[in-house]
């Protein structure tokens, strides 16, 4: 555990989800494989779609939609619909496969495997600070046996614009009733997590888990309140 930064009061914790409670990357890989291959065999028409397809379709959205990265799982839904319309599929055929596909993902997207030491440290640390988590992405914590853990999930889209703007943060001491100062936010991206916090006034804990060096990362802008490379580090502050 390294300090950068001096520890205030903390009265709650925020957790951002992907590659800070799990490794994301086994799921993410296992989910668009499977994604891929359902599109493919939903239509005759889908047979030869490509994760090329996919990804031009993604982008094409975002160019005429700017803002819709803000929700991760509506711009999903968006571009896998656009893409079964430019196939030739039928409007109503259309919305109608994207909802099934967006199922698929879903079901696929929520298979993680959580450590057990994730487990043990959330447990610890929520009989003695109100924990809540605030994400960017779309796995639903209820399908994977965290969010037992959270007072509530605040999601990038349903509950305002994506980190590293500040919307959630925000709303995450409201709903608490806490100042943003007595917050320490814990994850692993230091732009989304670690410069978003602290630039809205909440303490900040990177979670190192590669070996990155602070000093040496393109992405470093500001220097977080702590450092840790495990998540069981934070049950020193209890």
């Amino acid at each position: 555990m390294h300090f950068y930064r001096p520890l205030g009061q903390i009265a709650a914790l925020t957790f951002d989800l992907d590659d800070t409670l799990y490794d994301n990357h086994p799921v993410i890989l296992r989910t668009t494989q499977e994604s891929l291959a359902f599109v493919q065999g939903y239509h005759p028409k889908l047979s030869a779609f490509t994760a090329l397809d996919f990804h031009r379709s993604r982008e094409a959205l975002r160019l005429k939609e700017p803002d819709i990265y803000h929700d991760v799982t509506e711009w999903r839904r968006r571009a896998v619909e656009q893409m079964m319309l430019d196939a030739g599929l039928s409007p109503e055929d259309a919305f109608s496969g994207a909802r099934a596909a967006m199922e698929n993902f879903a079901k696929w997207r929520s298979r993680i495997d959580v450590p057990q030491e994730t487990h043990d440290t959330l447990a610890k640390l929520a009989k003695k600070w109100p924990l809540v988590a605030i994400t960017n992405g779309n796995a639903e914590p209820h399908l994977f046996g965290l969010d037992n853990y959270f007072e509530f999930v605040l999601r990038a889209g349903p509950d305002g614009r994506a980190k590293p703007f500040s919307d959630m943060y925000h709303t995450a001491a409201q709903r608490l009733g806490i100042p943003l100062e007595h917050i320490l936010h814990v994850g692993d991206d230091l732009t989304t997590d670690v410069a978003g916090a602290v630039r809205c006034g909440m303490q900040a804990c990177w979670i190192n888990l590669r070996e990155g060096d602070l000093m040496r990362i393109d992405d470093s802008r500001l220097l977080p309140h702590l450092e840790i490379s495990r998540l069981a580090s934070l049950t020193a502050l209890i």
